[in-house]
């Protein structure tokens, strides 16, 4: 249960992130409500996440999967510019988040 309420915390951060892109400095108001709605069910399923999940995989997968979709989103759909470097980075995201988890997730 606790992978599910964080991969709902994951999603519904990188639906804010993604608003906040288009809210324009919260100048439009929809985009700047759909911000605040997506940033607080987040942290709402972040906190169910950590009443049975440690805070550092929670976090760790957290951070990692939500940089890693957002920078993927904003490279496919957004027109941010690709490269080599920029992708291994994110990879190195990822493995970093890997690695963190190889000693378990409780």
């Amino acid at each position: 249960m606790a992978y599910l309420t964080l991969s709902g915390a994951i999603l519904c951060e990188i639906l804010a992130t993604t608003a906040m892109k288009y809210s324009d400095g919260f100048s439009k108001l929809w985009p700047s409500l759909g911000t605040a709605a997506g940033y607080l069910v987040a942290f709402a399923l972040l906190a169910q996440t950590l009443k049975s999940m440690s805070i550092g995989t929670a976090y760790a997968i957290w951070a990692g999967a939500g940089t890693a979709l957002i920078a993927a989103i904003g490279m496919v759909f957004l027109g941010e510019s690709t490269s080599a470097l920029k992708i291994l980075g994110v990879l190195l995201v990822i493995a970093g988040v890997v690695v963190l988890n190889l000693g378990g997730a409780h």
